[in-house]
């Protein structure tokens, strides 16, 4: 399994990185959390004609911005889009006229697209769609929803955008990797709906995690690349297999 970082910034785009897009490259299947500017770069990833799953957590722009580059992709298994329940409605809202081309017409018909997607709601708790995923409320400004899947035998577990809430421990229990944003320094803290890097690392050593990866950079604070690896640095002295990803990183599990 290859997890790939296609967008690893928050809030905008920068020399720095692409907002938020991460792929997973699966024996069986293509996995992607979240459809920012890096969506757009999928089609270099996505290779063989395996089921392809698209999880956004939520609808701030920096998380779908990505969408309105569907149109652009060729892909003849089609694309599930998977969102929490009650929010089939942000997505539609969002990714139609006037916001962007849309994915169908005003009857609610598919465009004939290169690509068909389809769009599911998950409940919250435990669904089965083809492979255990499970949904959590995460606390965050505006509703944010985090994914705990078992793939090849493996949890892997994202967040979304979230501060340290109930749920934090949940979604990190005995996770192989935990991918958690830290858009945050350690001088930021507080309810902010947002973590740093410390945070992270508590929330990963708790759990019983193996990996953490952190992405989801606030760019404006997190200004270099260094800086970044500053952030790992403090959460390897709480949870020491802790990566700060950085965009086209890949990581084997």
């Amino acid at each position: 399994m290859k997890i790939h970082f296609l967008g690893t910034n928050s809030w905008y785009t920068s020399p720095t990185g692409n907002t938020a897009c991460i792929l997973i490259d699966c024996s069986d299947r293509y996995i992607i959390f979240d459809a920012g500017n890096g969506l757009y770069k999928i089609d270099q990833y996505i290779t063989e004609n395996k089921p392809i799953a698209l999880f956004i957590s939520h609808f701030h722009i920096d998380h779908v911005s990505g969408l309105q580059t569907l149109s652009k992709f060729e892909f003849p298994q089609g694309v599930d889009i998977y969102v929490a329940k009650g929010r089939k409605k942000d997505f539609e809202t969002f990714a139609g006229p006037p916001y962007t081309i849309g994915y169908k017409d005003a009857d609610g018909i598919p465009f004939k697209f290169k690509t068909e997607y389809r769009l599911h709601e998950l409940e919250l708790g435990k669904n089965d769609i083809g492979f255990p995923v499970e949904v959590f409320e995460m606390y965050h400004l505006f509703s944010d929803h985090a994914f705990k899947l078992e793939l090849e035998g493996k949890t892997i577990s994202y967040s979304g955008d979230t501060g340290v809430g109930p749920n934090s421990a949940l979604l990190a229990k005995n996770a192989d990797v935990l991918i958690h944003e830290c858009t945050n320094d350690s001088a930021i803290q507080g309810e902010s709906g947002h973590v740093n890097s410390k945070d992270a690392a508590n929330i990963a050593k708790e759990g019983n995690v193996k990996q953490l990866l952190l992405t989801h950079f606030a760019p404006g604070i997190f200004t270099t690349i260094e800086k970044r690896k500053e952030a790992e640095k403090q959460a390897q002295e709480i949870f020491s297999n802790t990566i700060a990803a950085v965009d086209e990183l890949k990581v084997e599990v």
